[in-house]
This record gives C-alpha cells, sequence and structure tokens, in this order.
C-alpha cells in the first residue's frame, strides 16, 4: 500500500486546524473536502504533486446546462476569467460541473498552512462568486439569450455575496 506524500499530509494538518472536515482518498495524494458558501454547496479537491513540490485546489458545484445555455455559460466564464490573477474556471462539460481551479508551487515539502488556507478560501470564494452569475444565464429564456449582455452582467454587484472578515484585515 502507498503511503500519502508529506506534501497531502500537511495540507490535512492545514484543515484540520481551521477545523475543516475532510477526508484523505486511498492510495492517492488527494484530499476531499465539502463546504456550504453563501449561494451553493462546495466540492473541494486538494492534489498534491510531490515531484514538482505543487498543490492543486479544486472546487466544483453542479450546473445541468443545454444546448443553448452551453455557450453563454461558456463566454461567461471566459470572461471572468480575464479579471482572474490567480486560478481560473472551467466548465466540466462530462460531468456537468462548474470549475475553479487554482494552483500553487512551493519551496518546501512542507507546504505552507496560510497559503493553503488563502487558496481554499480563494476557491471556494471564486466558485460562490461566480454561481449567480451562471444561474442567470441558465434561467435567460432560449429566445432571449442573444440579448444577454454578459459583460454587463458580471459588473452586477447585488449578485456578489458579502465577503467576511475582510474589514478587519490590516493595511501593509
Amino acid at each position: 500500500m502507498r503511503h500519502h506524500s508529506r506534501q497531502i499530509l500537511s495540507v490535512e494538518e492545514c484543515f484540520g486546524g481551521n477545523g475543516w472536515h475532510c477526508e484523505l482518498v486511498e492510495g492517492r495524494d488527494v484530499l476531499q473536502a465539502g463546504f456550504d458558501a453563501h449561494h451553493t454547496r462546495v466540492a473541494l479537491v486538494a492534489q498534491a504533486y510531490p515531484q514538482l513540490n505543487a498543490l492543486s485546489i479544486v472546487t466544483e458545484s453542479r450546473l445541468a446546462l443545454d444546448e443553448d445555455h452551453l455557450p453563454a455559460v461558456l463566454e461567461l466564464l471566459a470572461r471572468a476569467n480575464k479579471q482572474l490573477t490567480l486560478g481560473g474556471f472551467e466548465y466540466d462539460l462530462d460531468r456537468e460541473f462548474l470549475v475553479f481551479r487554482i494552483t500553487n508551487l512551493f519551496e518546501r515539502e512542507r507546504y505552507d498552512g496560510d497559503i493553503i488556507s488563502s487558496m481554499v478560501h480563494c476557491a471556494i470564494a471564486e466558485l460562490d462568486r461566480i454561481t449567480p452569475y451562471a444561474a442567470v444565464v441558465k434561467n435567460t429564456a432560449a429566445d432571449l439569450l442573444p440579448d444577454l449582455d454578459l459583460g454587463r452582467l458580471l459588473m452586477r454587484e447585488d449578485l456578489i455575496p458579502p465577503v467576511p472578515g475582510y474589514e478587519e484585515e490590516e493595511e501593509y
């Protein structure tokens, strides 16, 4: 039986330290968790790549789309990706899931807990942020989709969940 790498064990330790329930996947450097975000239930997968000292955090949420709505959601994700500095949105066509993925390279075998926590928060927040926009597209009547301005939709702030904790952060 293959043992888990130091890298994924440091991720598990970080999750435990944050009080996040998670499960290691047997025989793989993968950890799974679930979170209730503002708009949606988020499934999270953390995968360590020990040979690269890399960690990838993937969050996903189910979003079934018909052929009329799929191109508009794909365009929405492409437009949203242009605004991102870290990570990116994807749509898993085979499984019908909205996906956000963020990856980081670490200097040491033991990953930094603050960076892991930031990656988790980012991955959950970004997926949660895009969910209501994707829902607007999904719920738009097919004949009205050509009139939907996706660039303007992404600027609507009434759909963004409140971000907890940012007002307390110290300035650098």
